[in-house]
């Protein structure tokens, strides 16, 4: 990103007084605690520690406040913090199915095992303000009690199981197998990204991406773009244990958890010389509390599957060097903001060449080739 600026130090030291009185807003108000961004914007908290590709609750809530609210600010905020961080080792995969579940819903099962759990969501509410939030002592819930049942009691082993296990069994689902010849993932934050990209790293790309670029594209793939009909799975939220294998011990111990949103999309596939009639699918999984995100991703993740099954690629969505790099609103942001240094030289070479042509004189060398970022 862009954010190197030459002179006028005065100024710009007085423009970060300005941002800090502006970030305090009215000091007769209690000023903003970290710890109540943290607790009481916790979908906002967990789309920033999604994008900025660290899971770090408090972190992310201080880059908000920090930021004023500017989710993709507190992005870049946290990804440049992420960057000065050592690595000392790797965990194992986590396991989704070990999830401590807190929301699972599947649109394709009445009766699903284990039962489903509708959890905290807007999606049983009407879209309405609710003014009495405009006072501080209203915090207890308008309707119904503070706390919610269960569709159906789960049962504490079958809680687990993902919901297409049993479709899967019957050949009805495609199985998610490794990759031919179980390749280590590339890191797409140490290696830069050569197209083709293996899925790994497409999936990885897609997990750290802008959620209203992925909802975008996943929206174009249900209106004809990519000829797909989906049906949610499963979508599951909750806390997945992290494991880690110390060097002196030789065997992975548990050294936490996180919190997890994970989405299996499947979508019919009438199959191909090399693959059998059957409902293939997408996968999408986010840091924290992010369906919205989970959703749309595995969505995306399905089109750009299209060579696996001989399908056609036709719509943007399905094409990588499309749909990937551009999800990234860290790059974005900067190559759109960058517009805003200074850019004397090159203006003043293009008012010449567009007066030039006016006239009907000849360019003038210096037009004929220009390094568009002279000036910054």
């Amino acid at each position: 990103m862009y954010i190197a600026v030459k002179g006028g130090e005065a100024a710009i030291a007085a423009s970060w007084h300005l941002l800090a009185e502006a970030r305090r807003g009215d000091p007769a108000l209690r000023e903003l605690e970290v710890a109540q961004v943290r607790e009481q914007l916790g979908l906002l908290v967990d789309r920033v520690m999604a994008e900025g590709s660290l899971h770090d609750p408090e972190l992310a809530a201080l880059a908000l406040k920090q930021a004023r609210g500017d989710a993709i600010e507190a992005a870049f905020l946290l990804r440049a913090y992420r960057t000065t961080l050592p690595r000392f080792g790797f965990t194992e995969p986590v396991d989704t199915a070990a999830m401590r579940v807190q929301r699972r819903v599947s649109a394709i099962f009445k009766d699903l095992p284990g039962g489903q759990l509708l959890g905290p969501t807007f999606d049983y509410t009407q879209r309405l303000l609710d003014l009495n939030l405009l006072d501080a002592a209203a915090t207890a819930p308008r309707h119904g009690p503070a706390t919610s049942p269960t569709v159906a009691a789960p049962e504490e082993d079958a809680q687990a199981e993902p919901a297409l296990s049993r479709l899967v069994a019957e050949g009805l689902v495609e199985p998610a197998l490794p990759s031919a010849g179980d390749p280590e993932p590339p890191d797409i934050t140490r290696d830069p990204p050569a197209y083709p990209l293996p899925r790994s790293a497409r999936l990885q790309m897609l997990s750290r991406a802008d959620e209203g670029w992925l909802l975008g594209l996943a929206y174009s793939t249900q209106r004809g773009y990519a000829n797909t009909h989906p049906f949610v799975g499963e979508v599951r939220h909750g806390a997945v244990p992290v494991s880690l294998v110390p060097d002196e011990l030789g065997f992975p111990i548990e050294i936490g958890e996180i919190e997890l949103t994970e989405c299996q999309m499947v979508n019919q596939f009438v199959g191909s010389a090399s693959a059998p009639p059957q409902f293939t699918r997408g996968q999408g999984i986010a840091f924290g509390h992010a369906e919205r995100r989970a959703m749309a991703m595995s969505l995306v993740d399905r089109v750009l599957r299209a060579d696996e099954f001989d399908e056609e690629r036709t719509s943007p969505a399905q094409q990588q060097e499309f749909a990937l790099p551009h999800g990234d609103n860290i790059e974005a942001s900067g190559f759109v903001q960058h517009l805003k240094l200074p850019h004397y030289v090159t203006f003043e070479s293009e008012l010449q060449m567009v007066r030039a042509l006016r006239e009907g004189r000849p360019l003038p060398a210096a037009s004929l080739s220009v390094d568009e970022d002279a000036d910054t």
